[in-house]
């Protein structure tokens, strides 16, 4: 992943769409319906695109093969999400976009493998 794939999202999350999706996701404290949607939206099948941006990084010697798991796949944009849901941002700064990539995602799929005993 790189900071253009953020940008890519945090452009999506800024839209109107991205507006409703942010309300929907603050009301969704006490919708038990709503936060089962949310929940099937952010699974396997969510990090599907992610797993393959990854894997091909891992063919290329850029990532551990260790780093293909969804959760490490997708923690840059549910990093991103957070900036919306939690922060209530309506945009992301870039700044915080090419953090999230150098400073968190690049080193955790970079440093991936066996913890030691």
């Amino acid at each position: 992943m790189r900071p253009a794939q953020q940008r890519q999202a945090n452009r999506y999350w800024s839209s109107p769409l991205g507006a409703i999706l942010r309300e929907l996701f603050s009301a969704a404290g006490g919708v038990s319906e709503l936060l089962a949607q949310l929940q099937d939206q952010s699974g396997d099948a969510a990090a599907a695109p992610w797993l393959t941006i990854l894997g091909r990084a891992v063919a290329r010697g850029e990532a551990a093969p260790e780093a293909l798991h969804p959760r490490v796949a997708t923690v840059a944009i549910v990093l991103l999400r957070n900036e919306f849901v939690v922060r209530g941002v309506p945009t992301a700064p870039d700044d915080v976009l090419v953090e999230i990539v150098d400073e968190v995602y690049l080193p955790l799929v970079r440093r991936r493998g066996p913890t030691p005993d």
